[in-house]
């Protein structure tokens, strides 16, 4: 009878050890910690850079078309888990669809106006590029356009951007300066559309900045126009303030203004801020 008591105690003491086992290592420095980080990152969904994985949706002006694209490929790369969309606009259209409410977490305009008319709806915004403008014409320059001038000729059809938006404000400046007067076939809802006009051959020429020239330079010519003529695009980026991923939103605005995003902007024509 002592030796089946004894034999009891024994396995009751081992049962207890074995239950004693997990509580130790939940209770243990390192593991414990290790634990509670992973459940951490598991709930507020970080990459592996430590910024929150989010779908970010970017309103950009239509001239940022190409280079975001390849930019926007990158930043998702070198962040796991998020998910960056584009919406091109002329920067006019992008400004009302903010004013409206529309869902979006990042807006990237042509000029600083724009951006200056939603203060109360953006973050600060930094400004992540710069542009000019250059007369844009059929392949081989059929007309033989040289300078600003030559778009007054009536036998030239010229299509340019609309006035509100800002390439359009833009070549109307320039223009005024040089006291031209350049009656266009067509205005047009953004810079992309001007550059469309003449790829197509339905006008002659038309002023694109000189990235929109460089990104179909298979299809038309680019003339340039002297710095003292031309005017200068600043390109501005800001969170919203009615995003719902906002630590995300401005991440990628940073990212736009450090090396990474400055070499996809540089590399394709844009100049330094």
């Amino acid at each position: 009878m002592p030796r089946i008591l004894t034999t009891r105690r024994t396995a009751a003491g081992l049962l207890a050890g074995a239950l004693l086992i997990p509580v130790l290592a939940a209770c243990s420095g390192n593991d414990g910690k290790d634990a509670t980080s992973s459940a951490s990152t598991a709930s507020t969904g970080s990459s592996e850079s430590g910024i929150a994985k989010a779908n970010l949706t970017v309103l950009a002006a239509a001239s940022l078309t190409d280079v975001f694209k390849a930019a926007g490929a990158a930043y998702e790369k070198a962040h796991p888990g998020t998910k960056v969309t584009f919406s091109f606009a002329g920067s006019q259209e992008l400004a009302a669809q903010v004013k409206q409410g529309a869902p979006a977490d990042v807006l990237v305009t042509a000029d600083t106006k724009t951006m200056d008319g939603l203060k109360g709806d953006t973050n600060d915004p930094k400004v992540i590029a710069k542009n000019r403008l250059v007369i844009a014409t059929g392949k081989g320059n059929p007309y033989k356009i040289d300078n600003l001038k030559d778009l007054a000729d009536p036998k030239v059809k010229v299509v340019l951007a609309a006035p509100e938006v800002p390439a359009g404000r833009y070549s109307q400046q320039i223009l005024d300066a040089q006291k031209i007067d350049v009656k266009p076939v067509s205005q047009e809802p953004n810079v992309r559309a001007v550059l469309s006009k003449v790829e197509l051959g339905e006008a002659d020429a038309g002023l694109v900045y000189k990235t929109d020239a460089a990104s179909a330079k298979d299809k038309v010519a680019a003339v340039d126009i002297p710095d003292d003529q031309n005017a200068v695009a600043s390109y501005p980026a800001a969170s919203l303030n009615g995003s719902k991923n906002r630590a995300a939103a401005d991440a990628f605005v940073t990212w736009l203004s450090g090396p990474e995003g400055q070499k996809y902007l540089q590399d394709a024509g844009f100049q330094k801020p």
